[in-house]
C-alpha cells in the first residue's frame, strides 16, 4: 500500500495543475448525487466504494472523472476485468459502472511508481449506458483535453443525438397541438437560432410582456442578423417574407407564453448541441424529423441525405482547406456543412484561412423559397458566408456564370427525384449542370436514383452517353435500399463519383461497390440510426476500397464500361462464395423437406442423411458457368387465380413469386408448366426454388429449364448456389430473364464441365437429404 501512495502521488500532481477548472476529491465526495452512487460500490461486495480520486469540473456538472491506482504495473489489467480489489483497470471501471447511473464518466485507471513507468488506461462511460469503451490514449492529458474528446467523442455525439431526436419528436408534438404548419416548423426552429446569437435578444427576450411584441422582436433581430452578415436586397426581402408567418400565427403572437416557452427550449436543447458539435446539419435533421412525424411530406418537396452519408462524399472527394465546394440542390445545405467540417480540421487553426473557407469557398444553389431560407440559417448558424447560397435555378445562364466565377473544384448533389418521368428534370440533367460548373479535373459526387444507372434506351441512355462525352466516370457506389427511410422515401440509390471536363477513356475500369451495409438500423422513434456504433470502422472499408479501387468478390468490382451498359456493382461483382457452408444446403433442403410435409406431399420428415459417406465442401477449384450453358431461360404462361378456382383444388402447384412454402401459393387441378425445372421470381429478387411436379404461374414466373439431367439432389445443390445471386436484385434493379442471362455461376468441376456426381453425393450426406 506504502508504494501505491507514489502512484497517487504523481497522479495528483499531474490533476492539481488545473484547480481553476476542477475539483479534485480523494475516497469520497461532497456531492451527495456522488455520494450515494458509491454507498453500494464496494471493491469487496456489498458496502460503500472509495476510489483513489474523484474529479468533476466546475463548468460541466454532467462528467464526473473517477482514478484507480496501483503501483506495480502487473496489477494493471486482468484478463476479464472482474478482480476489482487487485487491479486498476477493473476498480475504475467498477466504480464507473455505478456513478453511470447518474453521470457521463470517466474512468482512469495508473499503475506504476515513477512517470517513465506510469501506465495509464481510459474508459468512457455515459450515462444509462450498459458498458464503458476505450477512450484517449496511454497518457495523462490536460482536463481541456479530456473534456473536449468527451464532448466530441462519436459515443457522447450519438447519445446527444438520441436525446435531440427525442426532443425534436416532443417539440414537434407541442407545434403540431398549436397548429403550426409542417411547412414552417423548420423556419420557425430556424429563425430562433439565428436570434439567439444576438447577445442583446438572448438576455431580453424572456422581459416582453405581450406575445406580439416578442414575435416582433424576434423577426426584427433575424432580420437585422441577415443584414450584418451581408445579405441585402432582394435576398433578403425574400427571407424577410419567408419568416414573416411569426408575426401572424395566432399560437406564437397571441398565446400567452407560447412563443417565450419554445425559445427555451430550443436554447437548451438544440442550441446547445450545435455549439457542442459543430458542423451537423441540424436543420436538415430536424426537417427529416418534422417529415417523418408529419401527417403527409407531399408538397414539403425534399430528400434530405443522411448526415453520415454527407460526410462520406466529403472523404470521398477528398475535401481539403482549399477546396472550392458547390452544391447546385442545396436543400439544407447538408453536404456544405460536411464539406465545412473536413475544411475546417484542415486548416488546424489557421483562423485567417477558416475566415476565407467559410465566406469563399462554399457555394450553393436552393430553387424553392422556403428552403432556401433554411440553407441560409443553416449556413448563418454555423457562422458562415452566407452570401454565396443563391435562391434560383441552377440552370439559368446568370447563376452557372456566377458559380463558375468562383472556380469550384468539388461538386456534391442529390438532385430532386423524378415524380413524373415525362415532365420532370432529369437527375443526370443535374449531375451535367454541377459538372458544368466546376474547374477542369474537379470532382462531382452525386446521389440519384438506382434507375438513372441501370437505364440502357431512352432519354436517360441520351444523358450518360453525353456524360461519357465530357467527363469522366470514375465510380458507382450501390447504397443501402432504405437509405432515406427517415425522409419517407422508398428509392433505391447509388452515388456516382466523375472527373469534370475529362472525357471517359474507352479503355477505363470504372470502379463498382456494393455498399449495401451501412451498419444502420431501424429503431421506433428513431427511424434509421447507427445503434451499434459501427458505421465510423464500415465506411474506413468502404474509403480503402474505393481509393485502392480493390476488387473484392460480394463487394467490389472493376469494369470497363460504356453509356449502354449497366453501371452498377450489381450487375458485375463476383459472388463471394468463400462463406459457403454446409448450413446453407442443408437450409435448403429443411425448407423443401418442410415444404413437402406441410402440403402433404410426404408422410414424414428424417434428419438423417441419406447417406454415411460424408463428402467436403471446398470451393477453392469451382469453375465458372454461364447460365446459358446450364439452362433454358424462359418465362412461363401466366394463370389467373381466377381461372384456377374454376379448375378447383388439385394435386398442381400454383407458382407465385413468394419466397416461402418453397414458392407455392396452393394446388389445384391444372397445369400449364412441366415439373423438374428451377423457378426464379422476376418480379424483384430472383428467389429460386425445386419443381419436381408440374405446376401452373402467376406473372413474373421465369422457368430454368436444365440443359442437363437434373434430380433432386443436384437440384438442391443448385437452388443454393443461385439464391446466393439475390443481393444481385433490388426493386430498383429487378431480377430479369437479361439479366439472369447474362451471370455466371461458380460450380465444382470435372473435365471442364459441371461435376454433377459431386453435387449429388455432397447432398446426399448432409441432413434431411434422406427425405428428399
Amino acid at each position: 500500500m506504502a508504494n501505491e501512495r507514489k502512484t497517487e502521488i504523481i497522479t495528483r500532481a499531474h490533476f492539481s495543475k488545473f484547480l481553476d477548472s476542477i475539483c479534485i476529491e480523494e475516497q469520497s465526495s461532497d456531492n451527495p448525487k456522488i455520494d450515494k452512487l458509491l454507498k453500494t460500490a464496494s471493491k469487496k461486495g456489498g458496502g460503500k466504494g472509495y476510489p483513489e480520486f474523484i474529479i468533476t469540473y466546475k463548468t460541466n456538472s454532467d462528467l464526473v472523472i473517477v482514478i484507480e491506482c496501483k503501483a506495480d504495473v502487473r496489477k494493471h489489467e486482468s484478463k476479464d476485468r472482474d478482480r476489482y480489489a487487485d487491479f486498476s483497470v477493473d476498480g475504475a471501471l467498477l466504480y464507473a459502472s455505478y456513478l453511470s447511473k447518474g453521470f457521463d464518466v470517466l474512468a482512469i485507471a495508473v499503475s506504476g511508481e515513477t512517470k517513465q513507468s506510469l501506465k495509464v488506461s481510459h474508459f468512457l462511460h455515459l450515462r444509462d449506458e450498459k458498458k464503458a469503451i476505450p477512450i484517449f490514449g496511454d497518457k495523462f492529458l490536460s482536463v481541456d483535453d479530456y473534456l473536449n474528446g468527451y464532448l466530441k467523442s462519436p459515443e457522447k455525439f450519438r447519445q446527444d443525438y438520441n436525446s435531440l431526436l427525442h426532443f425534436t419528436k416532443q417539440l414537434n408534438e407541442k407545434l403540431h397541438t398549436y397548429k403550426i404548419l409542417e411547412s414552417q416548423r423548420s423556419l420557425l426552429i430556424s429563425s430562433i437560432l439565428i436570434a439567439l446569437e444576438n447577445t442583446a435578444f438572448k438576455r431580453s427576450y424572456a422581459s416582453h410582456k405581450k406575445p406580439e411584441n416578442l414575435a416582433v422582436s424576434l423577426i426584427q433581430t433575424v432580420s437585422d442578423e441577415l443584414e450584418n452578415a451581408n445579405i441585402t436586397g432582394k435576398k433578403l426581402e425574400n427571407l424577410n417574407t419567408q419568416f414573416s408567418f411569426i408575426k401572424t400565427d395566432t399560437s406564437l403572437s397571441k398565446k400567452e407564453n407560447v412563443l417565450k416557452e419554445i425559445i427555451d427550449e430550443i436554447d437548451e436543447n438544440i442550441n446547445a448541441f450545435i455549439k457542442t458539435h459543430k458542423y451537423f446539419d441540424v436543420l436538415g435533421q430536424l426537417y427529416i424529423e418534422f417529415l417523418r412525424y408529419a401527417n403527409s411530406d407531399k408538397g414539403l418537396g425534399i430528400v434530405l441525405t443522411p448526415p453520415h452519408i454527407t460526410e462520406l462524399f466529403a472523404d470521398l472527394a477528398q475535401v481539403n482547406k482549399n477546396s472550392i465546394v458547390y452544391d447546385n440542390c442545396t436543400g439544407t445545405g447538408g453536404f456544405l456543412i460536411s464539406a465545412m467540417k473536413k475544411m475546417i480540421a484542415d486548416a488546424k487553426g489557421d483562423e485567417t484561412k477558416i475566415k476565407e473557407i467559410k465566406s469563399k469557398q462554399l457555394i450553393g444553389t436552393e430553387y424553392q423559397s422556403h428552403i432556401f431560407a433554411l440553407a441560409v440559417s443553416n449556413m448563418y448558424i454555423h457562422q458562415d458566408g452566407k452570401t454565396n447560397i443563391i435562391n434560383g435555378s441552377c440552370f439559368d445562364e446568370e447563376v452557372i456564370e456566377e458559380v463558375k466565377s468562383k472556380k469550384p473544384t468539388i461538386g456534391f448533389l442529390n438532385p430532386p427525384y423524378k415524380s413524373n418521368k415525362k415532365t420532370d428534370t432529369d437527375e443526370l440533367e443535374f449531375i451535367l449542370n454541377n459538372l458544368e460548373c466546376l474547374v477542369d479535373g474537379g470532382t462531382c459526387v452525386a446521389i440519384v436514383p438506382m434507375q438513372s444507372a441501370l437505364a440502357t434506351s431512352g432519354k436517360v441512355l441520351e444523358l450518360k452517353k453525353k456524360l461519357l462525352e465530357k467527363h469522366t466516370l470514375q465510380a458507382v457506389l450501390s447504397m443501402p435500399d432504405e437509405l432515406f427511410f427517415n425522409s419517407k422515401v422508398g428509392v433505391v440509390s447509388c452515388v456516382m463519383v466523375f472527373t469534370a471536363h475529362k472525357p471517359h477513356p474507352n479503355h477505363k475500369e470504372t470502379y463498382f461497390g456494393y455498399y449495401k451495409d451501412d451498419g444502420f438500423m431501424k429503431r421506433k422513434n428513431k427511424g434509421r440510426i447507427d445503434a451499434y456504433g459501427i458505421w465510423q470502422e464500415i465506411k474506413e472499408k468502404w474509403l480503402a476500397n474505393f481509393e485502392n479501387r480493390k476488387n473484392e468478390a460480394g463487394f467490389s468490382v472493376n469494369k470497363i464500361i460504356t453509356a449502354d451498359m449497366e453501371w452498377s456493382a450489381e450487375a458485375y461483382m463476383e459472388t463471394d462464395y468463400s462463406k459457403l457452408s454446409d448450413d446453407d444446403f442443408i437450409q435448403t433442403q429443411l425448407n423443401y423437406v418442410t415444404f413437402l410435409l406441410g402440403n402433404r406431399l410426404s408422410e414424414q420428415v428424417s434428419k438423417m442423411p441419406f447417406s454415411n459417406n460424408k463428402v467436403n465442401l471446398n470451393t477453392t477449384d469451382w469453375k465458372y458457368f454461364k447460365m446459358t450453358e446450364l439452362f433454358d431461360i424462359k418465362g412461363s404462361k401466366t394463370t389467373p387465380i381466377l381461372e384456377l378456382a374454376e379448375y378447383g383444388k388439385g394435386k398442381y402447384p400454383f407458382v407465385t413469386t413468394q419466397a416461402t412454402n418453397n414458392g407455392v401459393e396452393g394446388f389445384y387441378d391444372f397445369y400449364s408448366e412441366q415439373g423438374e425445372v428451377l423457378v426464379a421470381d422476376s418480379a424483384v429478387l430472383g428467389y429460386c426454388s425445386y419443381q419436381s411436379l408440374p405446376f401452373s404461374a402467376s406473372d413474373h414466373v421465369e422457368k430454368l429449364i436444365p440443359k442437363f439431367e437434373m434430380n433432386k439432389y443436384s437440384a438442391m445443390f443448385l437452388v443454393t448456389i443461385l439464391n446466393l445471386e439475390q443481393y444481385r436484385y433490388n426493386y430498383g434493379r429487378k431480377c430479369s430473364q437479361d439479366r439472369m442471362k447474362k451471370i455466371s455461376i461458380k460450380l465444382p468441376s470435372k473435365n471442364e464441365n459441371p461435376d454433377f456426381e459431386y453435387m449429388e453425393e455432397f447432398i446426399k450426406s448432409l441432413s434431411y437429404s434422406s427425405s428428399l
